[in-house]
Parts: structure tokens; C-alpha cells; sequence
């Protein structure tokens, strides 16, 4: 349940990151046009005001008050002709009209003019036509440019996150790899190192019957091991197979080289256990973890390799009478280079998830673990119809 759920989690969270930074720019632009039509109600009011300069001889003292208050918006105000008649808050010295003129240009496109006209009562003749250009004030200029600085803040953050997830996922492989070359001479070493004693005795000139027969069975091992190295990195060819056979030759192969203090039985389904697999490497995933629970049993103990069909699935349990695994290790120890012993490299287990999850499409993992009495390994595949 918690797999599915970070799972989930992992597809969703750049969704709702998208959703986050559109809200965002959404709340953004909103709090944008509330300054903008504020300042536009601001500057309306000015030009009502200097309305009413024109219109009355005798203006209140409300009307100078907002004239004062011009706010911080740049103006320039013009008439009919377009010509400048008056300007305020322009940030630039002009030292010729010519500079002034290319001001009120770049103001124009801001926002549209305010228009200030005064008829005469009586005749109705326009005596005033004047237009006010103002411009964004520097607060709301600031403004505009804060969506474009949260995104690149948004932008280099992600970066900064994949640069971290890269460099870990590097350092990953990098475990991966140099446990990967010490697990392949430890595999190579008993077999090699077999063969060395045989050929050291013939040398001698000593002939032991069994010699070449042992010999013929160091030899397959290599072969075996080659095999099994060579599948990892390549999509292996998954064939119908009877799981219960492989697990039996995997268990008598460990009982033998296994102390006569570790007993290692099996409970195996009576029901067809034939499922696609690729034979080498189910093989090497079983040894992997009956090797991982003789372990834990400090010498002496039992294990017990079992299997049953649920639901269209075989799932093979391996049951160990050990140590026990924290709790908090249930997903560690999956993790290439992550091992809770004194000497190991954590390969193993980081193997068999690859080889169970990423190949046959089935999963691993800690059914069940109790301190210092049992741990239970799970693994599921799925049967074809």
C-alpha cells in the first residue's frame, strides 16, 4: 500500500507543482490589475480636479489637495494640438524638448489617455481639450517582472533538485558497479579456485578419479555464473518454466555447501507452477536470499522455501528463524551498497529487486519480520492466463 502510494505521489507531484505555479501567475495578474485600475481611479480623480480648476474662478480646497497629491505616477499632459502643456514624476532631467517629446511617447503606450474638456454653458463650445498620459508607476512595473523571477526561481530550483537526484543516482551506480565487480570475483573464486587445486594435483602427478568430474562441474558453475552476469544489463528472454524444479536444484545446491547446522526445507505447491521467467536468474535471486537468511542465522538455524498460487500469482516465500530486520530497513536493504553486516557489499538483495521487479515484472519484498525470532521474503509472479 505505501509502494502504491509513493508511487502515486511521484506521477502527481509535478502536476500540482504546474497547478502551484499557475495559481500563482493567476494571483499575480489579479493583484497586477488591482494596482493598475487603482492608479487609473488616481489619476482620473487628478484630471477631475484640474477640471475644476478650469471650470471654477474659486476652487475648494479639496481640489488643491488632490492636484498636490499627483502620487507617483509619471504625467504629461497635452492639448488638442499635442502639445505638452505640463509634466510630473518623470525620473529624467530634460535638457531639450526633444528628450521630453520621446518621454511622452513610450507613455502613451502604458495606458490610454484621460480626457479633460470643458464646454462653454452657454454656447456649448469646447474652450478646453486636453489629454492626460500617465504612466505605470515603478512599484507596478516591479510588479510585472515578479511572475517572470518566480519562475526562474521555480526553474533553478527544479534544476538544482535533478542536479542532486543525478548526482545521487550517479553515486548509486557507482556502488552498483563496484559491488558489482567484487560480487563477480566472489562468484568466480570458489569454482577458480577448485580448479587451481585440481590442476595443482595432476601436476604433482597425482590422478584422482573424481577429478574430472569435479572438474566438469567447476567448469559449469563458471558457465553458470557467466550467464547470469551477462543477463544483467540486457532484457533477458523470458520462458514458460516449472518454478518448483528451480527452487528444489537451487536448495540442494546451497544444503550441500552449507553446514550440517543449517537445515534448509521447502513447502511447495502441489499446483502448477509454471510462469515465464528466465531460469538463470530466478535461480541467482533464490540463492541470493536463502544465502541473505543463512546469514542471519549466525551458524546454526533453519530456513524454509515455500510457494503457493494467489490470485493468478506464484508467490515463493523464504523464512529464515534469524535475526530479524528493523522495521526501518524493510525498503534499505533493497538499496544497492546498503547492508546491515560487518562484511558485504549489499548487492544481493539490490540484485534480486532488479531482477524480480525490472525483469519479470513481479515483485520483492519484507512480507513479515520479527527481532530475533523470523523474517519472511516475498516474492510474487505472475502467472499467464
Amino acid at each position: 500500500m505505501k509502494e502504491k502510494i509513493t508511487t502515486y505521489l511521484k506521477l502527481i507531484w509535478p502536476f500540482l507543482a504546474f497547478v502551484f505555479v499557475v495559481l500563482i501567475l493567476w494571483n499575480t495578474n489579479i493583484l497586477f490589475q488591482k494596482f493598475k485600475n487603482e492608479q487609473r481611479l488616481k489619476m482620473e480623480l487628478w484630471a477631475k480636479a484640474q477640471k475644476d480648476i478650469i471650470e471654477n474662478k474659486n476652487p475648494n480646497s479639496l481640489t488643491f489637495q488632490v492636484l498636490q497629491q499627483t502620487g507617483i505616477n509619471p504625467i504629461i499632459r497635452v492639448d488638442s494640438k499635442g502639445k505638452i502643456i505640463d509634466h510630473k514624476n518623470l525620473d529624467e532631467v530634460f535638457n531639450d524638448s526633444i528628450s521630453l517629446y520621446r518621454s511622452l511617447e513610450k507613455i502613451r503606450k502604458e495606458n490610454k489617455p484621460i480626457i479633460i474638456q470643458y464646454k462653454d454653458p452657454i454656447s456649448g463650445r469646447l474652450l478646453i481639450d486636453q489629454k492626460l498620459y500617465y504612466g505605470d508607476s515603478l512599484i507596478l512595473k516591479k510588479l510585472q517582472y515578479y511572475p517572470l523571477s518566480l519562475f526562474l526561481i521555480i526553474v533553478l530550483f527544479g534544476l538544482l533538485l535533478y542536479f542532486i537526484f543525478k548526482t545521487n543516482k550517479i553515486s548509486e551506480q557507482n556502488k552498483l558497479w563496484a559491488a558489482m565487480a567484487k560480487e563477480t570475483a566472489h562468484q568466480i573464486g570458489t569454482p577458480l579456485s577448485s580448479l587451481i587445486g585440481w590442476t595443482t594435483l595432476i601436476k604433482d602427478g597425482q590422478n584422482p578419479k573424481v577429478s574430472v568430474m569435479e572438474m566438469e562441474k567447476d567448469i559449469d558453475r563458471l558457465r553458470i555464473i557467466t550467464e547470469r552476469f551477462s543477463k544483467i544489463g540486457s532484457d533477458p528472454i523470458l520462458e514458460l518454466h516449472e518454478v518448483n524444479s528451480i527452487i528444489i536444484q537451487t536448495v540442494n545446491y546451497i544444503q550441500k555447501r552449507s553446514s550440517n547446522l543449517i537445515k534448509i526445507k521447502t513447502s511447495l505447491t502441489k499446483k502448477s507452477s509454471i510462469v515465464p521467467i528466465n531460469t538463470q536468474l530466478l535461480s541467482w535471486t533464490l540463492e541470493n536470499l536463502i544465502k541473505n537468511g543463512i546469514d542471519s542465522l549466525k551458524g546454526v538455524g533453519e530456513i524454509v522455501v515455500s510457494s503457493k498460487l494467489k490470485n493468478k500469482k506464484l508467490i515463493i516465500l523464504i523464512q529464515d528463524n534469524g535475526n530479524g530486520i528493523d522495521p526501518d530497513n524493510f525498503k534499505k536493504i533493497f538499496l544497492p551498497g546498503f547492508t546491515t553486516k560487518k562484511r558485504g557489499w549489499g548487492l544481493g538483495l539490490s540484485l534480486a529487486k532488479r531482477i524480480i521487479r525490472d525483469y519479470h515484472k513481479g515483485k520483492i519484498y519484507v512480507k513479515e519480520s520479527l527481532p530475533k525470532k523470523s523474517t519472511i521474503l516475498a516474492i510474487e509472479l505472475i502467472k499467464e492466463d
